[in-house]
């Protein structure tokens, strides 16, 4: 299971820290989150191979919500 962050300044985006950890273990349950609730990713999280989504802040009945739905769907 990963959480990723979509942004992380300097560093890898999460839409490519994904297909990177893919690449390592391929059908890894996903999750994205990010404080920019109105990206177009966290809107479509399925369309760029995510499982889930969650908007920060994020409560921790949020957080439990969205694992157990990435881990429902690989």
């Amino acid at each position: 299971m990963a959480v990723i962050d979509l942004t992380v300044r300097g560093g890898v985006g999460g839409t490519d820290a994904l297909i990177e950890l893919r690449a390592l273990q391929p059908g890894l349950p996903a999750v994205v989150c990010s404080g920019y609730s109105n990206d177009p990713v966290l809107a479509r999280h399925e369309e760029h191979g995510f499982d889930a989504a969650l908007v920060k802040p994020y409560l921790l009945d949020e957080l439990r919500t969205a694992l157990a739905e990435a881990t429902s769907r690989s």
